[in-house]
């Protein structure tokens, strides 16, 4: 079946189309030309940076082992200096010039206190007394238990000059020091104090050997035949 000419004009005569939908092109024709130059300039920018030369960031300089433990034995040997100092500083004239002193002896161990007013610091021989005493909570609590039975853990500062005897002993005997400095302070420290028994002085003492003995009476065993 044919179709003429005028037959299908006159059928296309009839549909009404949008004068705009014919005369603007495609949307997708319009992007491509943008959206390849963007991604151009994009694709430029990151090669020229890549270009560019980035210097490494150089490493810090490590000191050697050696160098560290260097430093850190003249930060000791200064701390100590320092300390030293100070000690002396606070006892002007030593320990035999100062007002409040007592002497406390457990075993073999003697030791010279000094009270001053002060924070609740101990010094033992120009050291601290957690560093002295090799940080044993037992022994640095004896040093300051006749401080606490009164109250003034914080109200004084505690010198000592110690020697003879091991660690135990010469807390201890800073122990009673400290108790019979108190006294000085005031006679009516020696009641807490005596009933505590911190104004005895422990006379025990390591039993001497004996000849043909082991030990101070550990003895050979008996044999009768």
């Amino acid at each position: 079946m044919a179709l003429s000419v005028s037959s299908l004009a006159s059928a296309f005569s009839h549909l009404s189309l949008p004068s705009t939908s014919a005369a603007q092109p495609p949307p997708v024709l319009r992007l491509l030309p943008s959206t390849r130059r963007a991604a151009r300039l994009v694709l430029l920018a990151s090669g020229a940076d890549a270009a560019e030369p980035v210097e490494p960031e150089a490493p810090a300089a490590d000191d050697g082992p050696e160098e560290v433990l260097a430093v850190e034995a003249e930060e000791d040997a200064l701390s100590g200096l320092a300390l030293r100092k100070y000690v002396k500083q606070r006892l002007p004239g030593g320990f035999a010039a100062q007002r409040i002193t007592a002497t406390g002896r457990r075993k073999m161990a003697s030791a010279r206190v000094v009270l001053q007013e002060g924070t609740g610091k101990v010094f033992i021989n120009f050291r601290e007394a957690k560093e002295y005493l090799q940080g044993n909570p037992m022994w640095v609590e004896y040093c300051k238990i006749p401080l606490a039975t009164l109250g003034f853990e914080n109200n004084y500062d505690v010198f000592v000059k110690v020697q003879g005897g091991g660690l135990s002993g010469q807390a201890q005997a800073i122990c009673l020091g400290v108790a019979r400095a108190l006294l000085k302070i005031s006679p009516a420290n020696r009641v807490p104090l005596r009933s505590e028994g911190l104004l005895t002085r422990d006379t025990r003492v390591v039993e001497r050997k004996k000849a043909g003995l082991k030990k101070a009476r550990k003895r050979p065993q008996f044999s009768k035949r």
